[in-house]
């Protein structure tokens, strides 16, 4: 996934709620609801340093660590990508959703385009067209240029604003003749926490105690900073387009981000309202502002002056400044009130929302799938948010790295969520779309290739990185093509998958 799955919030605690799965099809969906599959540039492409491209602060901070993982080759797509538009078509895919290297476009962060970089999305979106796939796409997905994080500090500083929407409008110039959804940030308060908070992402900033191994940051600034900034310069990209390309081109541009459904772990006032700050500082930091064009009160209150403040110029701008929200979410969880934490004399994001950690052992290696909790969290947004249009983009089952394509667990979690999504468009939900994560098993922001999402095993073994089907690719084709889940038995499926197992790949591979 984006974030690999991996709780942000280290406070919670994974739900267990019962869930049974009722017998559905595509045909109970509305006909222009959008199904796809998803990946990103660092994570599937490889090309590294091929045809232009310079690193990115995931390329930096992937090469820095203790782990030998990378994105360096990753799954290859940058030269295999024919190959992967036909298992898109092969699956039944309405859309796929990728994003741009920033870095690969544009070398030096801003200036010269890179025609080699040009051409090869040119390329890919055009043979997505060509099958009457339609294309998702994201400008920014963890992989700023490293030459604008040395430069002046990349988020931190408000010069992003300006070279962010420069490149956006290299984007909407070249690709939106034919590219109608357009995403600014992906996970941009998952890029905050993650990246400047406890330090797990690109660009590595952190301070004690909140993050380890960090050799740079504030986690109790520096998150709160970046979040400001990644609204300002989304809400120019927005504006840039709304004025000189939407009557023309006739697309669509919103924000995505990460969320948990949060479910108190006591039916005490206490728990009820850390759940309610979690749902504030993990949605409603960029959601109030976006819909409001104020961040919550409780965020306000409890991070006092380091919160940055809003002109009322920039309110303006970034109120309204989306057509769609995108949702990437994986999984439940329980919250309880830790009142301590705001006693704190070091105060972070994590601490501001004053919930506790009640986590007793290891997470667990995959997501439950006995609570699909997406109906929960879109009716939250639908009761809080005046039922914005919603687009899911990533949902997925993580599992451990591995060979076999009989992946049962992926298969339940699927069909739990979009079951539990189902519930909720009967219910009123303005969900637009649903993307499956990941299309490949690709290199993970979290776990590198150590933990897999992919519908699609890739052979790391193999010189090719051949790609086979799993289990869940197989579900996920019959169900777009119009099967009923509620008839469909894993036996037959797992018949399907071993025929195309790593010992005997069939060419055809659905």
């Amino acid at each position: 996934m984006g974030t690999s799955g991996v709780p942000l919030l280290i406070f919670l605690a994974f739900a267990s709620t019962s869930y049974p799965a009722a017998a559905y099809s595509r045909g109970d969906f509305p006909p222009e609801f959008v199904f796809g599959s998803g990946t990103s540039a660092y994570q599937v492409e490889g090309a590294a340093a091929e045809d232009g491209r310079t690193p990115s602060i995931w390329d930096t901070v992937a090469h820095s660590g203790e782990s030998m993982d990378n994105g360096d080759v990753a799954c290859d797509q940058y030269h295999k990508y024919k190959e992967d538009v036909q298992l898109m078509v092969d699956t039944g895919l309405d859309a796929y959703r990728f994003s741009i290297s920033w870095p690969r476009l544009i070398p030096n962060g801003r200036g010269i385009v890179n025609p080699k970089g040009l051409q090869y999305y040119n390329n890919l979106i055009n043979e997505l067209i060509s099958h009457g796939i339609e294309p998702h796409v994201t400008l920014f997905h963890y992989d700023l240029p490293q030459v604008l994080e040395d430069e002046y500090g990349g988020w931190l500083s408000r010069k992003i604003i300006d070279d962010f929407t420069a490149y956006a409008e290299v984007c909407f110039r070249e690709f939106g003749d034919r590219v109608s959804h357009w995403t600014t940030l992906n996970e941009a308060n998952a890029f905050a926490l993650g990246g400047y908070d406890n330090g797990a992402f690109p660009p590595k900033h952190c301070s004690a105690p909140f993050g380890r191994n960090c050799t740079i940051g504030n986690s109790s600034t520096e998150p709160y900073i970046v979040a400001h900034n990644c609204l300002l310069a989304h809400a120019s990209v927005v504006r840039l387009y709304k004025t000189k390309y939407q009557a023309v081109q006739h697309g669509f541009v919103g924000l995505n981000l990460f969320t948990y459904y949060f479910i108190p772990l006591t039916n005490t006032t206490e728990d009820i309202m850390a759940t309610q700050r979690s749902n504030d500082f993990y949605l409603g930091w960029f959601l109030d502002p976006l819909v409001f064009g104020d961040y919550p009160r409780i965020i306000k209150k409890n991070a006092g002056s380091r919160l940055p403040s809003f002109t009322q110029h920039e309110s303006h701008q970034i109120q309204s400044s989306y057509d769609f929200i995108g949702l990437n979410h994986y999984a439940t969880m329980h919250v309880k009130d830790d009142p301590e934490s705001l006693n704190s004399k070091q105060r972070d994001v994590i601490a501001d929302v004053a919930a506790k950690t009640i986590f007793g052992e290891t997470p667990p290696s995959e997501f439950p799938t006995d609570h699909p909790g997406m109906q929960g969290v879109l009716e939250y947004l639908k009761q809080k948010y005046e039922n914005l249009p919603i687009y899911i983009h990533e949902n997925g089952q993580m599992t451990p790295y591995n060979q076999s394509v009989n992946d049962t667990s992926r298969v339940k979690y699927l069909e739990g969520y979009i079951g539990s999504l189902l519930d909720a468009l009967r219910n009123g939900s303005n969900t637009k779309g649903y993307f499956t994560w990941s299309f490949l098993d690709l290199y993970e922001l979290y776990g590198g290739y150590k933990s897999s999402y992919g519908l699609y095993f890739v052979d790391r073994t193999d010189p090719d990185l051949k790609r086979y089907p799993k289990l869940s690719a197989h579900w996920y084709s019959t169900f777009l093509k119009g099967g009923n889940m509620g008839t469909y038995r894993i036996r037959k499926a797992k018949g399907e998958a071993s025929r195309n197992s790593k010992v005997t790949p069939r060419k055809s591979q659905i």
